[in-house]
């Protein structure tokens, strides 16, 4: 009787190569798109490699399958490949319940007295130097998209008061994110066209700019707001998505 059910147990384990396809679709990436990005990063491949993975008759090298693993925003790969991850607190939780630790942990970095401090004791803090960035207007329509490629910003001087790390700057136009960002605050971001589930970012969505929080669920993509009367914004297969920042202010 035990040996039947450790039979079924296996029998139900997915393989590799199906759940490399199933976090690949949740990413919202084709198969061309995730063999570019290999190319592009040092990995040369054919689309056809994808497919072979995917399909169990190939398996991607150590340094591939990291890779993979970073696209497509698997950051516990024990509890993904394997079982479930008993080291792992978050392991009994479902997904309602581990977006409730997550937002709590994002709220406790926020606050000074649980933040880790990035500067150690013994080394000076000297004052960042003033230093000009881009500002944009966050318009309910982007148009093509491009538009923070274009040149309809401001140059603003800036120093301390903002990340080192940032790219631009955003001006938002409405109260979606409320209560964490206001109507007319300004967000800093750092330009970046890969996020992982739950950062807030700035992106494009057929011919309209948001600034939500990216969630990676069984639906696929969604942008989410923080004010709840604005429902989850889907990303579908046929949808004109970019991601121009993750927002880190």
């Amino acid at each position: 009787m035990t040996h039947l059910v450790k039979e079924t147990a296996v029998k139900k384990m997915k393989s590799l190569g199906e759940i490399l396809a199933d976090n690949r679709k949740k990413a919202g990436f084709t198969q061309v798109a995730v063999a570019k990005a290999l190319t592009d990063a040092g990995n040369t491949i054919q689309n056809k490699s994808i497919y072979a993975w995917e399909k169990n008759l190939a398996t991607p090298n150590a340094k591939q399958l990291f890779f993979l693993c970073k696209m497509y925003g698997i950051t516990d790969i024990y509890s993904t490949f394997i079982e479930p991850n008993p080291d792992n607190p978050l392991s009994k939780l479902n997904e309602a319940g581990r977006e409730k630790v997550l937002d709590f942990i994002k709220i406790l970095e926020m606050t000074d007295e649980y933040r880790l401090s990035d500067v150690p004791d013994n080394v000076i803090d000297f004052p960042v130097k003033e230093r000009e960035l881009p500002l944009y207007l966050l318009a309910a329509s982007a148009g093509t998209g491009e538009y923070l490629d274009s040149e309809s910003h401001e140059m603003v001087v800036v120093g301390s008061e903002v990340p080192e790390k940032a790219s631009f700057g955003i001006r938002l136009n409405g109260n979606s994110m409320e209560p964490r960002y206001m109507n007319g605050q300004i967000v800093w971001v750092y330009k970046t066209a890969e996020l992982f589930d739950g950062d807030i970012g700035i992106f494009y969505l057929d011919g309209q700019a948001y600034c939500k929080k990216l969630h990676k669920g069984k639906k696929g993509i969604e942008l989410l707001s923080f004010n709840p009367d604005y429902k989850p914004i889907p990303v579908t297969d046929t949808s004109e998505f970019k991601i121009f920042g993750r927002v880190i202010s």
